[in-house]
Formats: structure tokens, C-alpha cells, sequence
């Protein structure tokens, strides 16, 4: 029996590894070739599939599938941010149109909370037409907040790894920054990204492990004011006559001119002040207790595509994880998606296993209070004992090109359309 085409896409924003979980799904379809037929790419997430535009991923060459694996970004097949909302009908009508027209049995989506959410919709509204399509999401957020607070169903997300290590490398560099010029700038105000969620500023913590360095981090959750940082950073100058602070892009420092994103999260980099600016202009203002002034800087996005900074146990995480919701598709059917749990003991180690995808969709884990120190300016052991293996211990190995990356190169071989050309809903 010949096997169903595939359908594979992603969407929301990309990560130094999310190129390896969709190579972790091509691999693993290959092996199955009874069951998968052709493999197709949504070029551009769901919005490829809604605009018919589906990139062959079967013919291309196995040396670019296998650089993926050090592909950064989403520039394989592209990523988006539209988002599948109950009212749009007519997309799901679309959807499955597309399905039909070409013979797709399977539909993986890569991505976060509302990734998921796309990705449970797909399954629904396929098992209710009774379309047969299995439908299986894959994680991938910076972030870190898919999932549920007790851990129970994800330990963390592929992408987390990388941009924790960025933050913990990021920091070892900025302290020699800052131990050199502080006689002229002895405060260093960094922000990090993390619309709410405080895993990504936590992670600087890991760079100086047994705080030797005069840092403070200041995540969402923190809830400190600007006044209340203000005394806390003249606290460090005065003992040690510099200060680093790392502080969330979502922390409440008063009004930004935010700017909505389609899925209604604030695009901190395009709002017209950054937070890392109020802080700075408010302890320039305030007044400093030692000579010079604080400075700031915003890494970009950088910190989710930076591919010398990912970390290499990220990135096998994120190609298993890709080759579990393969698996899944073959013996649990419709309706999940891959996790990575984390196994009882001492040493680091995982298993990939399965949640429903309408316990994770749309989820939104928050970062653990006891996690936060009593200073609220810090972070507990606790959490560096469960983020510090994220990270890995090795440089990843680049493959170069007259000294520069060599990223995968696909070919734009695009499945012809059968259907008639369609706007989707939400344009």
C-alpha cells in the first residue's frame, strides 16, 4: 500500500535549532516509506498551505537536508505569525481543500503555544469532516513557556538551550566589557528578549554560576519598580563600584508605545521606547552613586539565530524530538504532540514522549516563583540546576565555506497548484 504525502511547516519565531527538528522529520519519514510519500514544506508556515505554495522536500539533495542541522533562523521554508482563529471557516475549508488536492495523510507543525494551537485546530476540524489526516505539532519557543507549570508534560522547549547559552556566554563577555570602562560607564543596563515569560533573562545567571559578578536580572515576574531598581543598582556601586543588570523587554516600566503583533503579543522592538532605555534614562536621571554615567545596549535577534551560540545538546534534542512526532504520527494517530521529559537523578538525561495537543495549545507557562530569589533581583540554584545542562559543553561544529557558514541551500522545486488562487481569510 503506497504511503500519504506529508505536510510540514512552521510558524512564530524562529530558533538557532528549529532547523533540525524539521530535518529530524524528514529523516525519519525516509525510513518509512510504506507510509510517508512525498514530503512537502508550507512555505511560509499555514499560510503556505492556505496560498497552495508547497516546496518538495524529497528531491532535495541529502547533503543540504543534512545541513539543516546548522541552519539558523526559519529561512529554510519560512515561519509567519498568522494565526487560525475558530470564525475563519473559510481558512479551514481552504486547509483541507488543499489536503485533498494533494493526497496529505500527514500534517506536522512546528512551533509554540500558538503554533500548538494551529495544530489542534488542523486535528480537529480534520477528525470532524472525517478527513484523514493526522495531525501532530512539534515544539519549538525561546521562551520556554509551552507546556504546563509542574513540568509534567514538557521540561522545556527546543530553542531554549541555545538562547540560554547566548545569555550565559553574553554575560562572561559583557563583565570584561564592564570591569574595563566602569571608571567612565559603571552601569550596564542589557535587555533581554522574554515578552512575559522570564527564562531568557534568568539564563544570564548561568555565566557567572557562583555569582562573582556584580549582576542583577530583572525578569516580568520580578514586579520591582523603577525607584526600587534604582536603590538596588546604587547598592552594588557602592560595594563594588560597577553594576550589570539584565532586564525582561516585558518588564512593567511604565508606557512604551507598544505594538501588536498579529497573535496580540507586544513587538518590543518595534515599540517607539525600549525598556532598557527607560531603565537607563531613569538612573541617569535619578542619579548615580559613584562617577559616570549607565549605559544600555539590545542584542536583537541575534539571541534566536545566532548559530555559534547554540548549544549542541539543543540542537539533538530538537532533531529527536522532530523524529518522535514522526513516530507518534505511526503508532498514536492524531492529536499529539512530541515532549521532552527529563528523567529522575543526578545526571541530565531525557526521554521524548507524547502530549494531547489540546492540553498544550494555546498553554502558557510562567516562570516559578521559588525560582526567583528573595532579593527578586536573582534567580535561586534551583533554577541554574535545571537550566545549566540545557546549555551543553561543547562549541557546535560550523561548516564554513571561505571562512564563512555554509547554510542549507534548498531548491524552490514548488508542487504545481490545482486549486484556484485564495487570499487568506485574515489579509
Amino acid at each position: 500500500m503506497a504511503g500519504k504525502n506529508v505536510i510540514v511547516a512552521q510558524s512564530g519565531g524562529p530558533s538557532p535549532v528549529i532547523n533540525n527538528s524539521l530535518r529530524g522529520i524528514i529523516d525519519m519519514c525516509r525510513e518509512f516509506p510504506e507510509k510517508f510519500a512525498t514530503i512537502y514544506g508550507g512555505w511560509h508556515g499555514i499560510e503556505g498551505v492556505l496560498k497552495e505554495e508547497l516546496i518538495n522536500l524529497s528531491v532535495q539533495d541529502s547533503k543540504e537536508i543534512r545541513l539543516l542541522e546548522t541552519t539558523p533562523g526559519a529561512g529554510s521554508i519560512g515561519t509567519c505569525r498568522y494565526k487560525l482563529k475558530d470564525h475563519q471557516e473559510m481558512d479551514f475549508d481552504r486547509i483541507i481543500d488543499v489536503f485533498r488536492a494533494h493526497d496529505i495523510g500527514y500534517f506536522f507543525y512546528i512551533g509554540g503555544n500558538d503554533s500548538q494551537h494551529t495544530a489542534f485546530r488542523v486535528s480537529e476540524v480534520c477528525a470532524e469532516r472525517g478527513v484523514d489526516v493526522i495531525a501532530v505539532g512539534v515544539p519549538k519557543t525561546i521562551d520556554n513557556d509551552v507546556g504546563d507549570n509542574e513540568f509534567k508534560l514538557i521540561d522545556h522547549t527546543p530553542g531554549y538551550g541555545s538562547v540560554a547559552r547566548y545569555w550565559a556566554l553574553m554575560i562572561q563577555n559583557l563583565n570584561e566589557e564592564n570591569a574595563g570602562s566602569s571608571p567612565a560607564d559603571p552601569v550596564l543596563v542589557i535587555q533581554a528578549m522574554g515578552r512575559k515569560i522570564g527564562y531568557i533573562p534568568a539564563a544570564a545567571r548561568l555565566g557567572d554560576p557562583d555569582r562573582q559578578i556584580p549582576l542583577q536580572i530583572y525578569m516580568a515576574e520580578s514586579d520591582v519598580s523603577l525607584s526600587e531598581i534604582t536603590d538596588n543598582v546604587n547598592d552594588y556601586l557602592n560595594k563594588s563600584g560597577r553594576c550589570i543588570i539584565v532586564v525582561s523587554e516585558g518588564s512593567d516600566v511604565g508606557d512604551l508605545g507598544e505594538v501588536k503583533d498579529a497573535f496580540g503579543h507586544t513587538e518590543f522592538g518595534a515599540s517607539k521606547m525600549s525598556v532598557q532605555q527607560k531603565v537607563v534614562n531613569h538612573l541617569n536621571s535619578a542619579g548615580l552613586s559613584a562617577r559616570g554615567s549607565a549605559r544600555g545596549q539590545i542584542p536583537g535577534t541575534d539571541q534566536r539565530h545566532a548559530m555559534i551560540y547554540a548549544s549542541p545538546v539543543d540542537l539533538e534534542e530538537a532533531y529527536n524530538v522532530g523524529k518522535k512526532a514522526v513516530e507518534i504520527a505511526i503508532y498514536d494517530g492524531n492529536g499529539w504532540m512530541a515532549t521532552i521529559l527529563r528523567r529522575k537523578g543526578d545526571d541530565y538525561n531525557v526521554i521524548y514522549d507524547k502530549a494531547p495537543l489540546e492540553k498544550v495549545a494555546l498553554s502558557e507557562r510562567t516562570f516559578p516563583q521559588k525560582w526567583i530569589a528573595e532579593s527578586r533581583y536573582d534567580v535561586t540554584d534551583d533554577f541554574i540546576r535545571y537550566a545549566q545542562p540545557l546549555i551543553g559543553k561543547d562549541w557546535v561544529n560550523l561548516p564554513l565555506e571561505n571562512g564563512l557558514q555554509r547554510f542549507a541551500r534548498l531548491k524552490p522545486v514548488f508542487e504545481k497548484k490545482k486549486l484556484k488562487v485564495y487570499t487568506p481569510q485574515a489579509y
